[in-house]
C-alpha cells in the first residue's frame, strides 16, 4: 500500500526481457533506506517487488499482466521513473490510499498555466472514466492528485510547483501514455451497489439502490 506521495525519481538503467515478462534495473536518484529483498515499491504507480539490490540500485520483476496494463514495457534505458516505498503502519497518510494496482492507461493531452501551478488534461477510456469523479482522488504515474474537472472523455488535475520538481509529471509530452489508478473506495462501493441492485431485481428482499433510494435516505 502506498500514499501517492513520491519520494523521488529514479533512472531506468536497463530492462531485461525474460520471455514474455521482464526485469527492470533502476537507480534511485535520492537518498533512501536500503532496498530490502522482497519489499514492494511503486514504480510509476505500479507495485513491483524488489528481487535484488545494491546501494541505490535495485532490480524488480515485471509480470506479463503489468507489461500489458502499464507503460513500463515502453520505457527505454535512461528514462526517469517516479518511486515510492511502501507505506508503514504509523506513517502519515498525506495523499490517499494507493495500491499500486494500475487500472489502465490514459493519454496526456495538454497543459495550461494557472498562477504558479499548471493544469494538466488527460484523455482516458470509458473503463477508467467510470470511476473518476470531480474532487475525487486519482493516481497518475503513482502521484496522488485531486481531480479538478471531468468530461465524457477525460479529466484534468492541478499540479503545484513542488510536485513538478519532485516527479516526472512536468516532462510529459502530448500523446504520452500514463498509468492510472482510480480511487479504491469508489470501486468497492460500485461493486457492492451493483450486487445489491442485482439481488433486488431477482426478487430478493431489500431496497434497490437507485436515485430514489438515495433521495429517500438523504444522500442527494
Amino acid at each position: 500500500m502506498f500514499t501517492g506521495l513520491i519520494e523521488g525519481t529514479g533512472t531506468l538503467l536497463r530492462i531485461e526481457r525474460r520471455g514474455p515478462d521482464a526485469a527492470m534495473v533502476i537507480q534511485a536518484g535520492f537518498e533512501a533506506e536500503a532496498f530490502v529483498l522482497g519489499e514492494s515499491i511503486s514504480v510509476d504507480g505500479a507495485c513491483l517487488t524488489v528481487t535484488s539490490s545494491s546501494g541505490r540500485v535495485f532490480t524488480a520483476d515485471v509480470s506479463v499482466e503489468t507489461l500489458a496494463r502499464t507503460t513500463l514495457g515502453r520505457k527505454a534505458s535512461g528514462g526517469r521513473l517516479n518511486l515510492e516505498k511502501a507505506l508503514r503502519l504509523g506513517d502519515r497518510l498525506g495523499g490517499h490510499l494507493v495500491t499500486g494496482h494500475v487500472d489502465g492507461m490514459a493519454a496526456f493531452k495538454d497543459r495550461r498555466p494557472e498562477g504558479r501551478s499548471v493544469r494538466l488534461f488527460f484523455d482516458a477510456p470509458p473503463e477508467i472514466m467510470r470511476h473518476v469523479v470531480e474532487k475525487g482522488s486519482i493516481a497518475v504515474n503513482g502521484i496522488s492528485l485531486t481531480v479538478n474537472g471531468v468530461s465524457e472523455s477525460g479529466f484534468d488535475v492541478n499540479i503545484v510547483p513542488h510536485t513538478v520538481s519532485q516527479t516526472t509529471i512536468g516532462d510529459l509530452r502530448p500523446g504520452e501514455a500514463v498509468n492510472i489508478e482510480t480511487d479504491l473506495i469508489g470501486k468497492y462501493v460500485e461493486k457492492m451497489v451493483r450486487a445489491w441492485s442485482s439481488s433486488t431485481e431477482k426478487g430478493q428482499a431489500g431496497d434497490r439502490i437507485d436515485i430514489d433510494f438515495l433521495k429517500k435516505h438523504g444522500f442527494t
